[in-house]
Order: structure tokens, then sequence, then C-alpha cells
């Protein structure tokens, strides 16, 4: 899918748009993503560093020690970007953040090895134990 797309955080001091292929979207089920977001798993699309831009505020940056830089809205929390040293020209949007995200379904999984147990959705979807860049 190409399209722009538009979003932010919960309390609205966070925009952002998106332009470009928003094909790559994946469920993350890493333990990592799930305490960070505080949910059960994350669903990320990513686009090409050049197709992000902010539009208004200024995010946090939480430099975690799984070689990811995450960027989140100061004011309500909401979990908006990551950015990794593994795929440096690539920016992964949470898919939860954008205005539509109805419009931008995922379509694998990431880290099934770390899924909770009974976690169940979308189940007809490819599985990759990690990540394949």
């Amino acid at each position: 899918m190409t399209d722009e797309v538009t979003g932010g955080c919960h309390c609205g001091a966070l925009r952002y748009r998106l332009r470009g292929d928003l094909s790559d979207v994946a469920h993350c089920h890493c333990s990592i993503c799930r305490r960070v977001s505080r949910g059960t798993l994350v669903t990320w699309v990513s686009v090409a560093l050049k197709d992000f831009e902010w539009l208004a505020g200024s995010a946090q940056r939480y430099v975690a020690p799984d070689s990811c830089s995450r960027y989140f809205c100061g004011g309500c929390g909401a979990h908006v970007v990551l950015v990794t040293t593994h795929s440096p020209d690539t920016v992964d949007v949470t898919v939860a953040t954008l205005d539509h995200p109805e419009r931008v379904p995922a379509n694998r999984h990431i880290w099934v090895g770390s899924r909770l147990p009974w976690m169940r959705v979308d189940e007809g979807l490819p599985e990759e134990d990690e990540e394949r860049l």
C-alpha cells in the first residue's frame, strides 16, 4: 500500500506524517515491546526514514540497550516511533497511533518465540521466530 497517512499521540502534542510504501506491517511479540508499550503486542508499520516527518511537537527519546531508540510523548506517554541500528534507513511507527489504523493491517508476526502463549490474533499470517530485516 502506498499512501500518505497522519497520526499522533493521545494528547495531540505529537503529530507526524508518513508517505510512501506502507506494506511492511508486523505484529511484534517481543518482551521489550510489551514492556515499553504496556501491551500484549505492538503492531508496527515500517517506512523509509525519508518518508517520515514530524509535524508537531518534540518527542522524548529513550535509548534502549537493545540497539533501539524509542520515541514517545512526554505528556501522555504514548510510544510512537522506534529506530534501530539494525535498519538505520527505516523508522517503525506504532500503528495504534495512526489517525486511521484500520487502513494499515498487519501482514506478518515477528518475534513469535516471545509470544504470550494465550495471545491469538491474525493466526493466518506468516510468523518469524525473530525478524528478517
